[in-house]
């Protein structure tokens, strides 16, 4: 009978498994190969909050800009066509305003002259306008009141996993214990150790 590679295992143990050695311990399992990362946490203090709200409205502002734009998008659908298509219009000169800037980096008149946050700030108050002068004021308020609470609540509470930071401190001090303490450390040779390790 062909096998195609593969052999049996032999067993090793007696077929009477009731019988166990005297000096038989069962297996500890090692408690340090796995841990659980929760990326949600209270900030300690009203600083710690500040900087993870600066922190994650730089990195997550275009998906909270999205999940306000979507909740907008939604709320306009049933009643108010012209705000909608005023709104997606105003979502396209943005979208082809910021394609323009990563088109031409090097771009001194459109990187340096021209303040980018100016721009977008322009945009958004000229939809906010929009908006109020085709009755749709009340659907960008209540829009800004239910979603932004919620944005406030993911920047103010997620960690996220900030695991590339590496910060030079003295391996003793207390600053191991808070919050925002490194996963690597360099030591005073200059090498990259785990924080665990120190």
């Amino acid at each position: 009978m062909a096998n195609y590679g593969t052999t049996q295992r032999v067993a090793t143990s007696s077929s009477n498994s009731s019988s166990k050695p005297e000096n038989y311990e069962p297996k500890v399992p090692n408690e340090n190969h796995f841990k659980i990362f929760c990326p949600f946490s209270i900030p300690l203090t009203s600083e710690s909050a500040a900087v993870r709200i600066i922190r994650n409205f730089g990195i997550y502002g275009l998906y909270y800009t999205h999940f306000v734009w979507i909740i907008l998008f939604i709320t306009l659908i049933p009643a108010r066509k012209v705000s909608l298509i005023l709104l997606v219009i105003m979502t396209y000169v943005t979208s082809l305003f910021l394609l323009i800037l990563r088109t031409w980096p090097n771009s001194f008149l459109l990187h340096k002259i021209i303040n980018k946050w100016f721009v977008l700030a322009v945009i958004a108050v000229a939809t906010a306008v929009q908006l109020v002068l085709t009755d749709a004021g009340i659907h960008l308020a209540v829009t800004l009141a239910c979603s932004m609470p919620l944005v406030l609540v993911h920047a103010v509470l997620w960690v996220g996993f900030y695991g590339s930071e590496v910060v030079n401190y003295d391996a003793g001090s207390a600053s191991a214990s808070r919050e925002g303490a490194p996963l690597f450390v360099v030591n005073e040779s200059g090498d990259k150790v785990s924080n665990d390790a120190v």
